[in-house]
């Protein structure tokens, strides 16, 4: 196979091999200047690649939103695109259709700081190594790797084992590589305070343990001209500072202690930022669009227990959500309706009618998909805000009578007279308080719900049991869903104590969609596939959508500055620039 430039998951990569830089890169970005970042916690460790300190590894060494400022990868991730990198390390790839193997072609300038070069030697270490030593997800890369072998000074090839799957090349190119002269296996599971040699943009300058950490830029940094670091790493300082809670680390930010901060609760975003710097102009506030699945957030039925396992019940009860009133009485409004697992998403199935190959999909399951669903006219039931639209609460219970419910006695039964009754089980004071509004609205039917606090051993013991009626739970989602929906939805998992499978779906549908995402080579048939599984789940109606929060909400100083394009994942931190420029 040819060396190419680039490789996406579905389809082929959007920049040719000449590209000049992302689009959301501004290669003209000034260089200098500084900025301080705040976070909440303490860290007692620099290596970001072991267990010992999964969660306490200092901000910055390897960091999806600071950028990954000492530590590299293989290649490099478009924000600008679904799954698709491009050469960093790793100048070229090569892999065959059926991706059964990948081969990574190092770049020949690619130096360690110390001025060594890197190597195909590098990276069989740093694979061995993590293997041995590392935590999870780069311990377990190797498992679905046959056999690694060096084919040249600056080359590695990896062949997969059978069932690796299209993505998990692309996981390979974003493992790191580390120097094999420089480090000691030995002692690599230990913390430690001293400075590794990396190959990346910066280099670590001031280390105070628990409190702060400043990194500054490599004048001889090696990658700087590769087009996908063009207008990277533009900031000569980079401090990371530590705050014991989110009150201590608000209150820095609006002192002018650090620099940016990111909000992510709605009701501050409104009340909370008439402090004087926002007053003056030296702190703006700005909104960021991004595409990226905003994902599923809602009350999940256990259709394991019997009540549950009627789906025109479990429709009539999300009906009675009252999101309207919820919104405007709890979140000033803040929140939007979610009514599609890939919500806010071209991978949402809401409001597009099924093409041709989704119905080629979904031919042998009639049943699966309502009718409004699958021409895109679905929507979640909207009252009139009241917390008692009648209209609703009528179409709700015709749907529990055709399913053989009536009410008695200001109780609502079941065919067999037993009243509808079931419990919440919440993990906190916010779910607690929706939990309680929902209470209200289905008790206007006679159906009564009970709302349980438990503490987090319980809470993970019953989840891990399946042992409940309801759970809040939020399903995380991305521009490429694929082997984590089996863990999810799939029926191999219904009965697995532990897997993620909530809902106890058990859906040949479900299954025959997961397996289409997964073997799917162009992006349409990929597009099709998450749709039509999307169009699968609304139908069985697993869920009471919630809400989510279109957008970033950030504020920061007005000497800060960023590029005007914002990618299809929001801002991206590596690309902003002090437009003070150097001192």
């Amino acid at each position: 196979a040819d060396p190419h430039h680039g490789i996406a998951a579905h389809g082929e990569p959007a920049h040719a091999r000449d590209f000049a830089h992302f689009p959301y890169a501004d290669p003209e970005a000034p260089k200098g200047g500084q900025i301080a970042y705040g976070v909440v916690g303490t860290f007692d460790n620099l290596n970001p690649f072991i267990l010992k300190s999964m969660r306490t590894t200092a901000r910055g060494m390897w960091d999806p939103q600071f950028g990954n400022l000492t530590y590299e990868s293989l290649m490099q991730r478009s924000r600008d695109e679904a799954f698709t990198l491009y050469g960093l390390l790793a100048e070229s790839v090569e892999y065959d259709d059926a991706r059964s193997y990948i081969q990574f072609n190092i770049n020949p300038q690619a130096r360690w700081s110390d001025g060594e070069p890197v190597t195909a030697d590098d990276v069989v270490f740093t694979f061995e190594l993590m293997r041995d030593k590392g935590r999870p997800p780069f311990a377990t890369r190797l498992n679905l790797v046959s056999k690694m072998e060096k084919t040249g000074p600056l080359s590695v090839r990896f062949t997969m084992a059978l069932d690796a799957g299209l993505e998990f090349p692309l996981l390979l190119g974003l493992s790191p590589v580390l120097p094999k002269h420089a480090t000691d296996a030995e002692t690599f599971d230990r913390t430690t305070f001293t400075p590794p040699v990396t190959s990346g943009p910066y280099r670590i300058s001031e280390v105070n343990p628990g409190q702060k950490i400043v990194f500054e830029r490599r004048a001889d940094y090696w990658g700087k001209d590769i087009p996908s670091k063009r207008g990277m790493d533009n900031f000569d300082t980079i401090s990371v500072e530590y705050f014991l809670s989110d009150s201590a680390q608000f209150e820095a930010f609006k002192k002018g202690i650090f620099d940016f901060y990111a909000e992510g609760n709605p009701v501050n975003w409104e009340r909370s930022y008439n402090f004087t710097a926002v007053e003056d102009g030296s702190v703006l506030k700005a909104e960021f669009d991004k595409q990226t699945p905003a994902g599923m957030y809602g009350f999940v039925f256990n259709t394991r227990r019997e009540k549950f396992q009627d789906v025109r019940v479990r429709r009539a009860l999300a009906m009675l959500f009252d999101f309207e009133w919820v919104n405007r009485s709890l979140f000033d409004d803040a929140y939007k309706r979610t009514e599609s697992y890939f919500q806010h998403s071209y991978l949402s199935s809401i409001g597009v009618p099924a093409d041709e190959i989704e119905r080629k999909l979904l031919a042998p399951f009639p049943d699966a998909v309502e009718a409004s669903v699958m021409d895109g006219t679905y929507r979640a039931s909207r009252t009139d805000g009241s917390g008692r639209d009648r209209n609703v609460q009528r179409a709700a219970l015709k749907l529990l009578k055709e399913a053989g419910y009536r009410i008695e006695g200001g109780k609502l039964l079941d065919p067999s007279g037993t009243p509808l009754a079931f419990e919440v089980m919440t993990q906190s004071v916010g779910q607690e308080r929706v939990a309680l509004a929902y209470q209200r609205n289905l008790a206007a039917l006679g159906i009564d719900l009970s709302v349980r606090t438990v503490d987090d051993s319980q809470y993970q013991l019953r989840t891990d049991t399946f042992d409940y009626d309801l759970i809040i739970k939020s399903y995380s989602a991305s521009l490429s869903p694929g082997v984590e929906q089996i863990g999810r939805w799939s029926s191999t998992t219904r009965d697995l104590e532990g897997s993620f499978n909530y809902a106890g779906a058990d859906s040949p549908a479900i299954d025959a969609m997961i397996e289409a995402m997964l073997v799917a080579r162009s992006e349409d048939d990929f597009t099709a596939a998450v749709r039509a599984f999307d169009r699968v789940l609304i139908s069985g109606h697993y869920v009471v959508p919630l809400y989510y929060l279109p957008g970033q909400r950030v504020a920061f100083r007005s000497y800060l500055d960023h590029p005007d394009y914002t990618s299809i994942y929001g801002y991206v931190l590596p690309t902003w620039w002090d437009k003070r420029g150097s001192p």
